[in-house]
């Protein structure tokens, strides 16, 4: 089958974590043999915020490091119908311009053959419900939200015909840990600033503990303001900017812990949701410790596949002891492994996107499913 991916960004992973999930999703669909290809916006603020901070060689490499994925640019000429021409699937994020989004519902209600859903990843849906709301979502066959929580708000609004939990996930041939590099410090903490939704917790959960235990360490990410950067000098902790999302396994690999800070939307208003950095994290099979979040859906072991930290005080502590005791880290990097590599793999999401489809696609893409599973 042929899927369409509209997306901000491919190319760009700059602020940008949807990036990570999609690119293994299609990796995934492209080794079981389909065709995908993204639709990006030319003037995507990512790709736009990368050039500006780090040059074209940033978004030159993807093409090396991703050799596999296709993602083509649109602008306002863009003829999207003769685009989605032949297309089995179509999956279009909540970051696409609103009348981009009606334009292909208003194909679907005309008589396109595709199966189009929605695709919801970030909080939107209740810090900004307007701009959610607002979408004409009618011509749409279904909604993937990331999370069990968020597809209850737009069951609950009437956003969307039917709603399905569509978890991100790791791309564990990108994330795998890396037994040939040796830690040579202590901590890591990959996340970006992001609109003060988490300026207390970095400060309580990153900064302070790091500042008591005289930790060495790297943070990597972006958008961090003037007083941020001078807060983590004072801790000893390296600030190295964006990173490639494909050179992050190595990165975990240089250090002996990480830890897990979400936003606080998604804490307050969306428990169950964890940031796609955390995924990652087990994945390579580092220790990690983690900021409160309720882990409404069971994807995790608390207390196997890593450590919760109620308070600063308490991550400091469990810091102190993940470090101290390589029993108890060897022991959660190989429980936050398995977990991952059971549960959550871009893998497993294609699959569920696969059975979503054998269930409430199109008859085009039902009868393409079940005749690829007879001929298995």
């Amino acid at each position: 089958m042929k899927f369409v991916f509209y997306t901000h960004s491919l190319v760009s992973d700059w602020n940008h974590g949807n990036a990570h999930f999609l690119r293994g999703v299609m990796r995934e669909l492209i080794r079981y043999g389909h065709k995908a290809v993204a639709l990006e916006p030319a003037d995507a603020w990512s790709r736009r915020s990368l050039l500006a901070d780090v040059g074209p060689a940033a978004v030159e490499r993807f093409a090396g490091d991703f050799p596999d994925l296709v993602s083509r640019q649109y602008d306002a000429e863009f003829d999207h119908e003769a685009a989605l021409v032949g297309a089995d699937v179509v999956i279009v994020h909540e970051w696409t311009d609103p009348a981009l989004v009606a334009r292909i519902g208003r194909m679907r209600g005309q008589g396109a053959e595709f199966t189009l859903f929605f695709h919801d990843t970030h909080h939107r849906a209740v810090s900004s419900q307007d701009d959610i709301g607002g979408l004409d979502l009618s011509g749409y066959d279904g909604v993937l939200a990331f999370g069990e929580t968020l597809r209850q708000r737009y069951l609950r609004a009437g956003w969307g015909r039917q709603v399905f939990t569509w978890h991100e996930a790791a791309d564990d041939r990108l994330f795998r840990p890396q037994p040939d590099i040796v830690p040579i410090r202590d901590l890591i903490w990959i996340g970006n600033w992001g609109d003060d939704e988490r300026t207390v917790e970095i400060g309580e959960y990153l900064i302070g503990p790091a500042r008591e235990l005289r930790l060495k360490g790297t943070v990597r990410g972006v958008r961090y303001p003037e007083r941020a950067l001078a807060q983590l000098k004072a801790t000893g902790l390296d600030y190295g900017g964006w990173i490639a999302n494909a050179d992050v396994p190595r990165a975990f690999a240089r250090h002996r812990v990480t830890m897990h800070i979400p936003r606080r939307p998604y804490v307050a208003a969306l428990p169950g949701i964890p940031t796609i950095r955390m995924f990652e994290a087990l994945a390579c099979g580092i220790p990690l410790i983690s900021a409160p979040w309720e882990d409404a859906e069971h994807l995790f072991r608390p207390g196997r596949d890593f450590l919760f930290a109620r308070s600063g005080t308490e991550m400091a502590r469990l810091l102190r002891e993940v470090l101290a005791d390589d029993a108890l880290a060897t022991s959660l990097a190989a429980s936050g492994l398995e977990t991952i590599r059971t549960r959550h793999t871009c893998r497993h999401r294609v699959d569920e996107l696969v059975t979503i489809l054998a269930n409430h696609g199109t008859a085009r893409v039902r009868d393409a499913i079940a005749a690829r599973e007879a001929a298995q």
